[in-house]
C-alpha cells in the first residue's frame, strides 16, 4: 500500500494551484487521491513488457476531408455577410483604445 495523501498534501496542491478548499474538501480529497495512489500501485505490478504503446485507449480516425487546394471565395463574397466592412477588409471595434 502506498504511503496515505494526507489533508497537508491536498493543502499544498491546492495553495499551487491557487484553490481555496474547504475542511470537508481537503479531507474527501485527500481520501480520493490516496485510493487512486492504491490503484496505480496496483496498474504498476501488472507486466506490460509486450503491450504496444498508445497515445488513446480507443483507435482514432482523421474524420476531416482532405486537405486540398480549391478556389477560394472572391472578396465581395467573403464580405457580403461582414457586420462591418469597408468593401475592401472586415473592420472591427478597436480593443486597445480610439484609433
Amino acid at each position: 500500500m502506498s504511503r496515505a495523501f494526507t489533508r497537508d498534501d491536498v493543502a499544498k496542491v491546492a495553495s499551487l494551484a491557487r484553490l481555496e478548499l474547504s475542511e470537508a474538501e481537503l479531507d474527501g480529497y485527500a481520501s480520493q487521491l490516496g485510493r487512486i495512489l492504491d490503484y496505480v500501485e496496483i496498474l504498476d505490478t501488472l507486466d506490460t513488457e509486450n503491450v504496444e504503446p498508445m497515445a488513446h485507449a480507443v483507435a482514432l480516425a482523421n474524420v476531416f476531408r482532405p486537405d486540398e487546394p480549391g478556389t477560394s471565395l472572391s472578396r465581395e463574397e467573403a464580405l457580403a455577410n461582414a457586420p462591418s466592412s469597408d468593401g475592401r477588409y472586415f473592420l472591427v471595434p478597436p480593443i486597445l483604445g480610439e484609433v
